[in-house]
């Protein structure tokens, strides 16, 4: 067990998958059912750690690396990433390995959409729905998807031809430099170096290579219609809440948000929608505005669940 500078400690593990693992911080207690918590595109499983050490020290929280992310094994060459339906897929596979029931999910970004994916898709196994700062799957216009679809495979094609060897690597400060300069200025340098943690290794000379896969760029094929999001959506039935950052982005889309959430609010079995100020990765930059709403609804979810 690994302690952290605040006092809960977590446990490395490696989940088997048919092209290698997927790998994961248990933090709590092994003997209780976890909150699965998965992190947003090019990310990864510490993307939580400044929240949960500010949550209830006796819950247990299952924090994946999604393939091609952190120390996850990448899918194998020659294959894109669907993100979306991939991750629905691989929260599957983890929930049968453990023979688990009735699962509880906690997302950001891509980890919230695919949370809404697998709690559409497996009402009767999901008790509870915590999405930070996304409701779905990505809706874009359909011209779109449509002139970026050969760029795209071009693409794949292309990174898929290049090896290690040719990637770039950079010293610690350099990386973190990069990170923080990619992100806009929504991410604190802090926040970033957490984030490096397991988003980074080192090779020869003290230069680092990112660890998440570089075909992951071109991640965004596959994605569903306004329609066929709505009709997921009308299938949630757990407890839900929602957690927006302000000021929103354009790449939200809120008429289409705000639509979609009021579809899940229809038949789910408890609603809570919180907004506060910050970025995107408000959990990881600053958690302590939304941790004690965290909390108290984890603790009515496991009351209700009793």
């Amino acid at each position: 067990m690994e302690p952290s500078v605040s006092g809960p400690t977590f446990e490395e593990i490696q989940i088997p998958v048919p092209f290698g693992f997927v790998s994961g911080k248990w933090w709590g207690p092994k003997d209780k059912q976890p909150i699965i918590a998965i992190h947003g595109w090019q990310d990864n499983a510490g993307t939580f750690d400044p929240l949960i050490e500010l949550l209830p020290k006796d819950l247990s929280i299952l924090c994946i690396d999604l393939p091609g992310h952190g120390r996850s094994s990448h899918i194998p060459m020659g294959l894109p990433y669907y993100i979306f339906w991939d991750g629905l897929a691989i929260l599957r596979r983890i929930v049968r390995h453990y023979n688990w029931r009735k699962i509880s999910i906690m997302g950001h970004s891509l980890g919230a959409a695919i949370g809404f994916l697998y709690a559409a898709s497996y009402p009767d196994d999901t008790e509870m729905l915590i999405s930070i700062d996304t409701v779905a799957p990505v809706i874009i216009d359909p011209s779109e998807i449509v002139k970026n679809t050969g760029p795209n495979v071009d693409k794949l094609i292309y990174y898929d031809a290049l090896g290690v060897d040719k990637m770039p690597s950079y010293k610690y400060s350099d990386m973190i430099d990069l990170v923080v300069d990619g992100h806009h200025g929504t991410l604190t340098r802090k926040s970033c170096e957490i984030l490096m943690r397991r988003g980074m290794y080192r090779v020869k000379d003290n230069k680092y290579l990112f660890s998440r896969d570089i075909r992951l760029k071109v991640a965004w094929m596959g994605l569903p219609s306004l329609d066929v999001v709505i009709a997921f959506a009308g299938q949630i039935t757990c407890r839900y809440m929602n957690i927006k950052a302000k000021p929103y982005r354009s790449l939200d889309n809120w008429p289409v948000y705000s639509q979609v959430l009021e579809v899940i609010k229809m038949n789910a079995k408890d609603f809570v929608f919180k907004e506060y100020d910050g970025s995107h990765h408000l959990h990881l930059n600053n958690p302590e505005c939304l941790a004690s709403d965290v909390a108290t609804f984890i603790q009515q979810s496991n009351r209700a669940s009793l």
